[in-house]
């Protein structure tokens, strides 16, 4: 599976990316990314070997014009109710990063907004939301121009990474969304 836009491909990683890989999961930009920080190029070949393996809903970020993959994406369907009896799997929760050298030229959106779309017309998607901190400016920004709205703020909802006391760090954390009926009126 491949989705094109004007400057990008989304495509399944493949063995050769994992020095591009390395170079984004060496410093994850937030800390929702922290567990999957990489510390050598060995472990970039070893995540990308297990990320080429998924091929319908974890993408790399490639631009077309080199060949660099400067990111990824995914989401993967979940049930709308968790406890009901027959819930569609027509929810998704994605989830981006981008390299921070590619941070600020539309590369974000274009990628998003392509996923999306992608989700909603081929995949049966209902409902797509998703969680950003509060201090991640540059992520709402993103879920406001993808026309996503605001559901709420969670206080203190998780943590990711540690004090330096070693307690654990709990983040705000928004939630936005959009549903089909409004992607498709957009």
């Amino acid at each position: 599976m491949r989705i094109e836009t004007e400057r990008l491909l989304l495509r399944p990683f493949q063995e050769g990316d994992a020095e591009d890989v390395f170079e984004y999961l060496k410093e994850p930009a937030v800390n929702c990314f922290a567990d999957m920080k990489l510390t050598s190029i060995e472990e970039a070949r070893q995540e990308v070997l297990k990320r080429s393996s998924e091929t319908e809903y974890y993408f790399a970020i490639v631009l077309k014009e080199s060949g660099k993959v400067i990111g990824e994406i995914d989401a993967y369907p979940e049930p709308a109710d968790e406890h009901g009896a027959d819930s569609e799997m027509d929810t998704f929760s994605p989830c981006w990063m981008l390299n921070k050298v590619y941070h600020g030229k539309g590369y974000a959106y274009e990628a998003a907004h392509a996923f999306f779309d992608h989700l909603f017309k081929d995949k049966g998607a209902r409902r797509i939301y998703a969680y950003t901190e509060d201090y991640n400016k540059a992520s709402q920004h993103l879920c406001e121009k993808l026309g996503m709205r605001q559901e709420g703020l969670f206080k203190e909802f998780i943590s990711f990474v540690k004090n330096p006391d070693g307690t654990p760090h709990y983040e705000n954390t928004y939630q936005y969304a959009i549903l089909k009926k409004e992607w498709d009126t957009k």
